[in-house]
Parts: C-alpha cells; sequence; structure tokens
C-alpha cells in the first residue's frame, strides 16, 4: 500500500486500506485471522489493534490484492492467499 520514499500509513488514517475490501487476513506470528468485512465488520477499534503495530504504524507488509487485503508476515498466509 505504501511507496518508498512516501509517508508511512499511521493511526486511523490505517482503515482507508479496507476501502473496498471484502476480506482482511491478519498475521500475528503464526496465527492468522479471517474477517469477512462484508458480512462481521469488526469496530473500527478493534480493526486498528490488528492493524497498527506499537508504534501506532500500519503494519509491514501490508498487500492488498482485488477485494482481499492482507496485514503482516506469514508465509503460509500469503500463499494461500495469493495464490
Amino acid at each position: 500500500m505504501q511507496s518508498a520514499g512516501k509517508e508511512p500509513i499511521e493511526g486511523s488514517d490505517a482503515l482507508k486500506v479496507l476501502k473496498g475490501a471484502d476480506e482482511l487476513f491478519v498475521a500475528k506470528g503464526r496465527k492468522t485471522v479471517h474477517f469477512d468485512l462484508q458480512k462481521d465488520r469488526p469496530t473500527d477499534d478493534e480493526l486498528l489493534t490488528l492493524m497498527l503495530g506499537r508504534s501506532g504504524k500500519l503494519r509491514a507488509p501490508t498487500l492488498r490484492v482485488g477485494k482481499k487485503v492482507v496485514v503482516g508476515f506469514n508465509a503460509e498466509l500469503l500463499e494461500s492467499t495469493l495464490g
């Protein structure tokens, strides 16, 4: 979502990456969580807790493929989500 040389995405601005997205996948270590944003969207505060790192910036990597957003690194998640 961010190109080299641009400012990092911080705080509530991170929610903008979900605009138009149907699914969110979040990697936290070896665990992953999946949300169907159309059927059961968590609150903005819950989403920010998952999407932001301790610094308050959007966690890396954050990828968007079509209507899927993937936050955080987990090799299996990336492979299964991005196919």
